[in-house]
C-alpha cells in the first residue's frame, strides 16, 4: 500500500496534469482589474445621465400639471411652492390664499422642483440630487425645458423670471 502511495505521489506530470503558472493568474488579475477601470467611470456618467433625464422629465410633468390646474381654476396659477424639504415629495398645487381645486406635480425619487408663479406666467425648475443639472421652464418664453446656469433652484427661477 504504502508502495503504491509513494508511486502516486512521485509520479510525473503528463500533459493533462499542468495548471496555471503565477505568471498567467498574474496577467488575468491585472485584465480584470483593467476592465473593472474602464467599466466603473462609464457606469458612473451613466448613472448621471439618467439623474438628469428624470429631472428633466419631471419639469415636462409639472408644465403638464400646472397648466391643468390653470385650466381648473378658472385661469389662475398655483401659488409658488417647492418640494426642497423633501426631494422626491410630490408638490400639491393650491391658489394663493386657498380655495380652488388643488393639483398635484409627481415628482422622481431625488428629484427637487421649484415653481415661481409671476401672476401671468410661472417658472419651473427641478435638479436631481445625483445629476447636478438644472433645467427650467419659463411659460412667458414658451421655449422647452433647457438646462440652466443657475446654481440653485431659486436662483434659477429668478434669473429664468
Amino acid at each position: 500500500m504504502t508502495a503504491a502511495l509513494r508511486r502516486t505521489s512521485h509520479r510525473e506530470a503528463g500533459p493533462n496534469d499542468r495548471g496555471f503558472t503565477l505568471i498567467e493568474l498574474l496577467v488575468v488579475v491585472v485584465i480584470i482589474g483593467v476592465l473593472i477601470a474602464i467599466a466603473v467611470p462609464l457606469y458612473s456618467n451613466y448613472k448621471k445621465g439618467a439623474a438628469n433625464t428624470s429631472a428633466s422629465s419631471d419639469v415636462r410633468g409639472a408644465i403638464s400639471a400646472v397648466e391643468q390646474f390653470y385650466t381648473a381654476n378658472g385661469n389662475q396659477y398655483p401659488a409658488t411652492t417647492d418640494n426642497s424639504a423633501t426631494p422626491g415629495g410630490n408638490i400639491t398645487l393650491q391658489l394663493t390664499g386657498g380655495g380652488g381645486t388643488t393639483g398635484t406635480i409627481t415628482v422622481s425619487s431625488g428629484n427637487t422642483l421649484y415653481f415661481k408663479n409671476n401672476s401671468t406666467s410661472y417658472v419651473i425648475c427641478g435638479q436631481n440630487t445625483d445629476g447636478q443639472t438644472i433645467y427650467s421652464y419659463n411659460s412667458s418664453t414658451s421655449k422647452s425645458v433647457a438646462k440652466s446656469s443657475a446654481t440653485s433652484l431659486t436662483t434659477c427661477a429668478a434669473a429664468t423670471s
